[in-house]
């Protein structure tokens, strides 16, 4: 038999007007969900989108810190003029 671990939760408070908890209310029915079921959902995919976005600037942040090797053993065989000539 498979255990399901309970999170634990808090309620809080939410002050909405009248208009939109009625459509609230209907797009939670629409989802066959609850209005805190809607937020639980919206709450955890926004965290998500955020710690997604942290990882990838820290990795950003790691690999300029150590760019990759070119093979050219810091020496460079063109000159900066060269690069940018035009003709």
């Amino acid at each position: 038999m498979k255990r399901v671990r309970s999170v634990e939760t808090r309620n809080v408070t939410l002050a909405l007007s009248r208009s939109l908890l009625r459509k609230v209310k209907l797009l939670a029915v629409e989802r066959d969900t609850s209005i805190s079921g809607l937020l639980t959902d919206f709450l955890e995919e926004i965290v998500k989108k955020h710690d997604d976005y942290e990882r990838a600037r820290r990795k950003a942040i790691r690999d300029l810190r150590r760019p990759p090797d070119l093979a050219t053993r810091g020496r460079t065989s063109w000159k900066r003029d060269d690069l940018h000539r035009r003709n």
